[in-house]
């Protein structure tokens, strides 16, 4: 089945970030607009404005207060939005905020690109900062792991990171020089994927440091987000082709062209509808059937 594409803003607006909200709903952020975005999977679609135009949102995840908690990389905040549309937000000075998950913990982990640090925020706003061991280390993504510890991409340390709830962090340097990870996953084999946006691989991780490493068909795709395929596998964005991506469990990889190859597709996730859902830059939301797997 080939993706579909659904408007939800202007061409500069930028869809960038897309989870599933705790209503059922696709939730995305809108990074040049500074907006968050809601879809339902039937098409209502409402925009949400935040306070300010240039705050940047990028990445977004269902909070466990059943909020919606986004970071705001441009202006250093940490943004919640319940599912009414009703925003607050909690500055954290010159840090660039970027990543952000769930942790084990019932807080929210956050990555500081600009500061070399990993955070934690709790639901009613009380940060600590953690600091990666790495300088730069730019650090991009975050997922909460299968053991319980929050890992994250080191983009320009050329590392994945693992952070105990204990403070300890552990470093885990990729095979392949100067392969810039970015985004990152839990799958379904207990793993901890992520992509090498300038190296154009996949890579895999296991809880004990076990890694991997899977060339894509297209090294120029610069893949840039992942999301863990309920069944096996993971599904990633390729931001430099206009593509979709699946590797399975043994890195066997498949590739799905959207309409546009200058889609610029960024952020992804897995929908209420159980299809694979995907931020396009240039003002769509695509959907893409799992069963073309």
């Amino acid at each position: 089945m080939p993706a579909i594409e659904i408007p939800v803003a202007g061409p500069d607006a930028g869809p960038y970030g897309i989870t599933t909200g705790p209503d059922g709903a696709l939730w995305f952020t809108l990074v040049h607009s500074g907006q968050i975005g809601r879809l339902t999977v039937d098409g209502q679609l409402d925009r949400y404005d935040l306070d300010n135009p240039d705050c940047g949102p990028s990445l977004i995840t269902t909070g466990p207060d059943g909020a919606l908690w986004f970071t705001r990389l441009h202006d250093h905040q940490i943004g919640r939005m319940a599912v009414d549309g009703t925003a607050t937000a909690f500055p954290i000075p010159d840090t660039g905020p970027f990543g952000i998950t769930t942790g084990p913990d019932g807080a929210l982990w956050f990555t500081e690109m600009h500061a070399d640090r990993i955070g934690r925020i709790t639901t009613e706003g009380v940060v600590n900062e953690f600091p990666v061991p790495a300088r730069p280390a730019m650090a991009s993504m975050i997922v909460t792991g299968a053991d319980h510890a929050l890992w994250f991409t080191l983009n320009q340390a050329n590392a994945i990171g693992r952070l105990a709830l204990d403070g300890r962090v552990t470093l885990h340097p990729l095979p392949t020089a100067d392969a810039a990870p970015v985004g990152i996953t839990l799958g379904a084999d207990g793993a901890v994927w992520f992509v090498e946006i300038a190296a154009g691989q996949v890579g895999r991780i296991t809880p004990d440091g076990d890694l991997r490493e899977f060339p894509l068909p297209d090294r120029t795709a610069r893949p840039h987000a992942i999301v863990g395929d309920p069944v096996e596998g993971c599904w990633f964005t390729e931001w430099g082709t206009g593509r979709v991506g699946h590797v399975t469990a043994s890195g066997q990889i498949r590739g799905y062209a959207l309409a546009s190859p200058s889609a610029e597709p960024h952020g992804i996730t897995v929908g209420p509808d159980d299809a694979v859902w995907v931020a396009l830059e240039t003002g769509h939301l695509a959907r893409l059937a799992r069963t073309a797997a």
